[in-house]
C-alpha cells in the first residue's frame, strides 16, 4: 500500500509577522505567535532574503540589537526556510509595482509578490493590507489569503 503525505502548502511570513512574534506588545503578537505555533515545522513557513533584512532593521529600531540578534539566530533555525529574490524575481517586482500604479507596494512587497508567484505559494502571514489587494493570474483573478 502506497502512503502519502498530507501536503501542507508553506505559508510566506511577511516583515509584521516577524516584527509581531518579536514584540510581545504588539497587537499582533498573539496572532503571529499562533502562526508560528501551528505552522512551524520545517518548510511550513517561508519568507525572502529581503523581508529578513526588512524585518531585522526593523526590530533592531524599534526593539534594540539584543532582539534584533534573537531574531537572527531564530532565523538559523529549520523554523522558516529563507529564499533568495533571483534577478527575475525583480524584473517581475518591478512589472507588479508598474502595473499597480495607485498603490504603495513597496520594493519589498513586490518582490515578496513575485516570490510567491515563483513558488506558487497562496497564503501570507501579513498584518498590512497590501498583501489582501494585490491580485494576480490571467485578468487578475487570483488573490493570497491572509492568515493570522
Amino acid at each position: 500500500m502506497l502512503w502519502m503525505r498530507h501536503f501542507v502548502p508553506a505559508i510566506f511570513v511577511d516583515t509584521g509577522g516577524f516584527y509581531a512574534v518579536a514584540d510581545s506588545g504588539d497587537q499582533n503578537h498573539s496572532a503571529a505567535r499562533n502562526v508560528f505555533e501551528a505552522r512551524g515545522t520545517a518548510g511550513d513557513l517561508v519568507t525572502s532574503d529581503y523581508v529578513f533584512v526588512e524585518s531585522w532593521c526593523l526590530i533592531r529600531a524599534r526593539l534594540g540589537r539584543t532582539a534584533a540578534m534573537k531574531y537572527w539566530d531564530a532565523m538559523q533555525s529549520d523554523v522558516v526556510k529563507t529564499y533568495g529574490v533571483t534577478s527575475k524575481d525583480l524584473a517581475n517586482a518591478r512589472a507588479i509595482a508598474s502595473s499597480w500604479p495607485d498603490q504603495d507596494f513597496s520594493l519589498i512587497d513586490c518582490t515578496s509578490f513575485a516570490l510567491m508567484e515563483r513558488l506558487r505559494l497562496d497564503e501570507a502571514l501579513a498584518f498590512d493590507n497590501h498583501f489582501r489587494v494585490y491580485r494576480y493570474g490571467l485578468r487578475r483573478q487570483r488573490a493570497f489569503r491572509v492568515v493570522h
